[in-house]
């Protein structure tokens, strides 16, 4: 088994804590802007477009996965003590509220900016799993989202989390498989660009990343309810999964005959 003892925050200036989690988060945003102001450039959009679409997203990205975390998860905890709600670089980022809050964002980007909601959605969901597979190793650093105890030799005893349960590394199963997703997705779009017609790849990364999501819950150390003892995000999982599985099913053999990504 491995041993997790690490100390979440890398160094402390007289209070000012630099963490491992906001490092990571860092770093996934950055490659994310890279790589979409490439897919940009190869496609000769308007570089203004993309400066300022970059700006809503991040908005979006921030106050969607901090809210979906407060009202999915914790939102007792956070009414009782309301100054954590803007300490996300303690942890606590939902990936559902950020696809709300990414959505929304793009969604009124276009409205203000009064362009076809299809044109930029497939260049802005590409390295979307990037980002959100290093978010998983803040996690993993912050000993969050721990999963369900296990003897498997790749099992993790979280020291700061408790001293004798080794468990499911479920951060590292996220993380390895969102980049999995990136890979295919890039793969994709820049070896077989044709004949793919627009939000091909946005509901590609929906059903991948939404469908992988449910699966890695199931070794997650979280509480069950429902009619089905499934967890809270296999069941935020369930309405992007179906909405994509039936636009790929359903809509994307008749869309073939519609406008095509460049």
């Amino acid at each position: 088994m491995i041993i997790n003892n690490i100390n979440p925050v890398l160094f402390d200036f007289e209070g000012l804590e630099i963490r491992y989690y906001g490092i990571m988060f860092a770093i996934g945003v950055s490659l994310y802007y890279v790589i979409t102001a490439w897919i940009f450039k190869r496609n000769k959009y308007p570089n203004k477009d993309f400066e300022n679409l970059i700006l809503f997203l991040f908005a979006g990205l921030i106050i969607g996965a901090r809210l979906g975390h407060i009202v999915f998860y914790n939102l007792d905890y956070f009414l009782a003590n309301p100054i954590e709600i803007i300490k996300f670089w303690h942890g606590g980022l939902s990936s559902h509220g950020a696809a709300i809050g990414l959505f929304s964002a793009y969604f009124a980007f276009c409205f203000f900016y009064k362009i076809k909601f299809t044109k930029y959605a497939d260049a802005i969901s590409v390295a979307m799993p990037l980002t959100a597979g290093f978010v998983r190793i803040g996690n993993f650093f912050n000993s969050e989202i721990v999963g369900k105890p296990t003897n498997l030799p790749w099992s993790v005893v979280f020291k700061r989390l408790d001293e004798d349960f080794a468990r499911h590394p479920s951060q590292i199963y996220e993380a390895i498989l969102a980049w999995s997703i990136f890979f295919i997705l890039i793969w994709i779009y820049v070896k077989h660009p044709k004949n793919k017609p627009r939000l091909f790849f946005m509901f590609l990364f929906i059903l991948l990343y939404f469908a992988t999501r449910f699966i890695v819950e199931f070794v997650k150390e979280y509480p069950v309810w429902g009619f089905f003892n499934l967890t809270t995000g296999q069941y935020l999982s369930i309405i992007p999964i179906a909405i994509a599985l039936t636009w790929l099913v359903w809509f994307f053999p008749a869309s073939k005959n519609m406008s095509q990504i460049k």
